[in-house]
């Protein structure tokens, strides 16, 4: 890959992590306006859960379409448009996807505000393809985890204001206490024309800036064996959408379709383990368990951490959670996503050559800090947020669990998996301020999973180590997949546990979610030190 060290990027950095900015701005909203839409459109908890699934899924689709054209033609589609021009293009998709949100928005049709986050996804899609290795060249090589450990952050801040900025254009303020039946969709134009706005702003800046010229010499490895798999779960995704159509015409209860697109995307990667140790030719990057343990790692993960915070808004509305509104749920929803920058300010701090006792402090310290920021930014939006002060007790837990994991991914992993399914039993089994503040805990346990994870599945891949990291991004598809799946468990369940909602008892989602990833922490270790691989010196870096 090209780097050129001789002028200083600073300015082209910055402008670069705007789009990360973006991903965590919009991702995050999606927590205040599922409900909304919920109420608005009077969806069931399963069709409100179709946002995330056309928001993710636009990830997935970009990702399957780089890789089969690029496959077809041989060539690195990508890499020939140039990284510069890949992440105009996919600024000005997404633009279009904002100004299409206008007349969907308008015409009142949810089938057309999904399909205008399905093409807003398309362009982060190809801006988050592009924005990586751009982002890396812009500086010396040694230094390139850091500047995405930088990216990540500004996505974090981006996550945590994303909440209350649309509880502000929707309610008038975050601490509101206003129905969604009592306000107008169309309150919410402004925000995308101005997305639009930026959005274009941003492209014309890389057109007429000077950058870099970002190139990859490397070769498409042939991995035919491989677009089956990918074949099979892409129909599998479709599924999700063809759920209540499917069920119509064969009078199959339409959950069943749900579980079983899960069970397919499943059964489809763990049976290529076992099929490419057979024979490993043709395989590509699936040929090592790593990967394929890897991709079930953050098809879980992301849609864990996604789920947790989409199905929170309907969770919060029953009466043992507080009976709140949609205008109040702002804070709840930024403070999980404030979680998740906690954990990565500090899982951040191991990136730079610090003392021993230094970093040993700042492990205390950034953390509080960071949920001081979280606090201040939902005060200025008008939220009493002293009733927030007691999640200090979960920051403190986890900055135990960050000593525990003393920046080992393997460990990491295994100790915030297992953290994780601590607070998701204490949210089932308890309710109220307790329960809520358990659930919100597992942004804490998602903070710096994505690193960890990564970095485990592409070691020893050599060649292939390319492909593989593109495979892995294509497994946020899990954030498309997993939030429908409760919000279906959420929707039938009510009569399951007495004295429990369905929405409550959905929470058993996440709980299977973290069990996964502790495991996977334990199984893919057992497999790299059959490969002869010192876990010891794999290290974490980047975010997502």
């Amino acid at each position: 890959m090209e780097q050129n060290n001789a002028k200083s990027y600073g300015t082209a950095l910055y402008t670069i992590i705007t789009v990360f900015f973006f991903w965590g701005f919009l991702a995050a909203s999606n927590g205040i306006f599922i409900p909304f839409c919920k109420t608005h459109f009077s969806l069931t908890q399963f069709e409100s859960q179709l946002i995330d699934f056309t928001f993710y899924g636009g990830y997935f689709i970009g990702s399957l379409i780089l890789y089969f054209a690029s496959s077809a033609s041989g060539v690195d589609i990508l890499n020939k448009l140039g990284y510069k021009n890949g992440i105009i293009l996919g600024l000005v998709l997404s633009a279009f996807g904002a100004l299409l949100m206008i007349p969907a928005v308008n015409s009142g049709s949810f089938g057309f505000i999904l399909g205008s986050f399905f093409v807003i996804a398309l362009g982060f899609s190809l801006q988050q393809t592009a924005a990586n290795p751009f982002v890396i060249v812009l500086g010396p090589p040694e230094t390139g985890s850091n500047r995405l450990n930088f990216a990540g952050s500004i996505n974090n801040i981006g996550a945590l204001l994303g909440p209350v900025v649309v509880s502000v254009v929707l309610f008038g303020s975050a601490g509101a206490h206003t129905a969604a039946a009592d306000v107008k969709i169309s309150s919410i134009n402004n925000l995308y024309y101005l997305l639009a706005g930026l959005f274009l702003a941003v492209a014309l800046f890389f057109w007429v800036s000077k950058l870099p010229k970002v190139t990859s010499d490397e070769k498409i490895e042939s991995s035919k064996k491989a677009n089956t798999p990918l074949l099979v779960i892409f129909v599998a995704f479709l599924m999700i959408l063809a759920a209540d159509p499917l069920s119509k015409a064969t009078s199959v209860p339409s959950q069943y379709f749900v579980y079983a697109s899960l069970a397919i995307i499943l059964v489809t990667l763990v049976s290529t383990i076992f099929a490419a140790q057979k024979n490993k030719e043709g395989w590509g990057a699936m040929q090592y368990p790593q990967l394929i343990l890897g991709m079930i790692a953050i098809f879980t993960y992301v849609g864990t951490e996604v789920t947790i915070q989409s199905n929170m808004g309907s969770l919060l509305k029953t009466p043992e959670f507080g009976s709140f509104n949609e205008s109040q749920i702002a804070p709840y929803i930024s403070l999980y996503w404030g979680s998740l920058m906690i954990g990565r300010f500090a899982g951040s701090i191991g990136a730079f050559n610090l003392s021993k006792t230094t970093k040993y402090v700042l492990y205390v310290i950034i953390p509080f800090l960071a949920f001081g920021v979280v606090l201040m930014v939902n005060s200025l939006s008008g939220v009493d947020v002293s009733n927030l002060y007691v999640y200090g007790i979960c920051v403190a837990v986890l900055v135990v669990a960050f000593f525990i994991g003393q920046q080992k991914p393997t460990r990491t992993v295994s100790v915030l998996g297992i953290l994780g399914v601590i607070f998701m039993l204490i949210g089932l089994f308890t309710t109220g301020r307790v329960a809520t503040f358990s659930f919100i805990s597992g942004g804490l346990c998602c903070s710096i999973m994505w690193p960890s994870i990564f970095a485990l599945s592409i070691t020893g891949l050599g060649k292939y180590t390319s492909q593989g990291s593109a495979f892995l991004i294509m497994m946020i598809l899990g954030g498309s997949i997993i939030p429908p799946l409760q919000g279906k468990i959420a929707d039938g369940s009510n009569n399951i546990i007495a004295g429990m909602s369905g929405i409550h008892f959905s929470y058993i989602v996440p709980v299977l979610g973290f069990a996964y990833l502790a495991y996977f922490a334990w199984k893919v270790s057992r497999e790299l030190l059959k490969q002869g691989i010192d876990l010891d010196h794999v290290q974490a870096s980047g975010g997502h």
